[in-house]
């Protein structure tokens, strides 16, 4: 098991724990919403680190993306392993292809 499995497990337990004793809990009770927007902030801080060059500071805000993006994908019932599946199915396809083989939105 990967720690990005471990990550997504102790995720998935949290989110049955009391919102008072749990982060975790207290963000998915708030909603995927307030889940998403607290990716997004996250992924913000995480580019402002990577624009200062400030790699100690990209290390560490990108840890706090992947945890926020997997309290995310928990908040809307998708599992680490269908996001994983669908990386696993676009290797080896160039970028610039499979985005051309997206259904156009």
């Amino acid at each position: 098991m990967t720690v990005l499995s471990e990550l997504a497990e102790t995720i998935a337990q949290r989110a049955k724990a009391d919102p008072e004793s749990s982060w975790t809990a207290k963000l998915l009770a708030k909603g995927p919403e307030k889940c998403a927007e607290k990716f997004g902030e996250e992924a913000v801080e995480a580019i402002i680190e990577a624009v200062k060059d400030n790699r100690d500071g990209l290390i560490s805000e990108s840890a706090d993306v992947l945890f926020h993006l997997l309290v995310m994908l928990q908040s809307r019932g998708v599992a680490l392993d269908e996001v994983l599946d669908e990386l696993a199915r676009r290797q080896g396809t160039s970028g610039i292809t499979e985005k051309a083989a997206r259904p156009k939105s």
